[in-house]
């Protein structure tokens, strides 16, 4: 898989640039108040250029607390693996890679972690996962399950679709806002709109009620490609994990290497190969395929996931 250098932030983690709106979301989850002139720094990893590995937000509060926040539209229960992974980063950026060799203890901002999901499958208001479910069992070496393990990281997993977590959605008036956005796009396309044209209908919309109207102003000609592009790479990811489910062909095809994730899509069927091809609208696969290869992705392998001809693609790149 080609290194991305061009990746842009999601929507979510745009809308969640500054540290005012870092403290309030925050507060808003944890239900407590922090005072503005404790100073919120952002630390997000944005050297993570995979088109799959990139880490959402990350910031510290009064040097005392580093928060991790992950956005989801499905539901990956490896979460907690992947957060501890970020946070090894995350401590490497922040600490002096020096002290940690000193014969003095060295104090470290406390973790916390977020996984914020906004996806169409049902899911409960909140559920905390942990990385201790992932560990396998050593009962078959003989060896006894320990009381604790030696490694634990826990994960609060929160719904903020619309109408889930209302009491969060109150305090935080933009993640209010960002769910009624993504809430707007679904119900255009329940309505029979392409994802295109859905977005299209719902940015006019949400200015013109006061739904996140300044970040749109701002930002008005990167949304339609990011809101594409991001929701599209769920829907893909979500179809290979579906795909390599079924032909057993693991988890290879989701982590993004080009020469396995043609395996089975490309024998696969085309009801089901790609972005959302059921829908079987042309438009919408060449966007598709557009959104692909901005992310710079291959033309073999997005003939592998959209189905269109070489000749198709090439006149698309």
């Amino acid at each position: 898989m080609k290194v991305n250098e061009n990746f842009k932030s999601s929507i979510f983690s745009l809308v969640f640039s500054n540290p005012d709106t870092l403290r309030e979301l925050y507060c808003a989850l944890e239900g407590i108040t922090i005072s503005s002139d404790v100073p919120v720094v952002i630390n997000t990893l944005e050297d993570i250029l995979f088109m799959d590995m990139n880490n959402d937000i990350s910031f510290e509060i009064g040097g005392k607390l580093v928060v991790l926040i992950e956005h989801q539209s499905t539901i990956n229960p490896n979460m907690a693996l992947r957060l501890l992974m970020y946070i090894g980063r995350v401590y490497e950026k922040i600490i002096d890679d020096k002290k940690i060799y000193s014969s003095s203890k060295i104090s470290i901002p406390q973790p916390e972690f977020f996984v914020l999901y906004n996806g169409i499958k049902p899911f409960p208001d909140e559920k905390i996962i942990k990385l201790s479910e992932l560990f396998e069992n050593m009962e078959e070496l003989g060896i006894p399950e320990k009381r604790f393990p030696a490694l634990e990281l826990e994960v609060r997993v929160i719904n903020i679709n619309e109408g889930k977590n209302e009491g969060i959605a109150k305090k935080c008036r933009t993640l209010a806002q960002y769910s009624a956005l993504v809430s707007k796009v679904r119900e255009y396309q329940r309505e029979g709109l392409s994802l295109k044209g859905a977005i299209k209908k719902a940015v006019p919309y949400c200015r013109k009620h006061d739904i996140l109207k300044g970040f749109m102003e701002e930002h008005a000609k990167e949304i339609m490609n990011m809101l594409t592009t991001e929701w599209n790479w769920d829907t893909a990811k979500e179809v290979w994990q579906e795909e390599a489910r079924e032909e057993g062909i693991g988890m290879g095809l989701v982590q993004g290497r080009e020469e396995g994730i043609g395996l089975g899509l490309a024998q696969g069927r085309e009801e089901g190969i790609g972005l959302g091809l059921a829908q079987g609208r042309e438009e919408e696969r060449e966007e598709i395929a557009r959104n692909a290869l901005a992310q710079g992705a291959s033309v073999d392998f997005v003939r592998k996931i959209t189905g269109l001809s070489l000749e198709e693609i090439e006149r698309l790149s």
